[in-house]
């Protein structure tokens, strides 16, 4: 798990292997009811709500229910969309839309298995950027419990 910071704007890097193949790693990112199981920090919140429309300017939202009952709500645009092999969106908490980021979320067909690489730039500042890195450090561990 690398960090690093652009010129301008802290980033984050995450590296992951699936023991999937790399269509299946891909549709869990693209399938509304498949993200529901895993995009969150933790078990503990519940995700009940995931909107899709994947493609080049298609737009998704996702709702997630922290623990205290606290919902939060994150959506953006998809800049690219290459089937199996990478996707690239705008992301945005609706409490905060003014602090748009980017994230480019890679798969490397590996065989019977899957290399993920996520990168999120353009954070606010390095408090966001943490933040963030600990949000899809749990995401990324979920992910890995739909391919066990």
């Amino acid at each position: 798990m690398a960090q690093s910071t652009s010129a301008a704007k802290p980033a984050l890097k995450i590296t992951r292997t699936y023991n999937s193949p790399r269509e299946k790693v891909f549709r869990a990112w693209t399938d509304p009811e498949v993200m529901k199981k895993w995009f969150a920090p933790s078990d503990e919140f519940a995700v009940p709500e995931v909107k899709i429309d994947a493609r080049a300017g298609g737009r998704y939202r996702v709702v997630m229910r922290a623990p205290d009952g606290e919902y939060h709500r994150v959506g953006g645009v998809y800049r690219e969309y290459l089937p199996s092999t990478k996707l690239v969106f705008t992301w945005a908490w609706e409490s905060t839309p003014e602090r748009e980021s980017l994230v480019t979320v890679e798969f490397k067909d590996l065989g019977k298995s899957t290399e993920l690489v996520l990168t999120h730039e353009r954070f606010a500042d390095e408090e966001a950027r943490d933040k963030h890195q600990q949000g899809w450090t749990g995401c990324l561990g979920r992910l890995a419990n739909m391919f066990v």
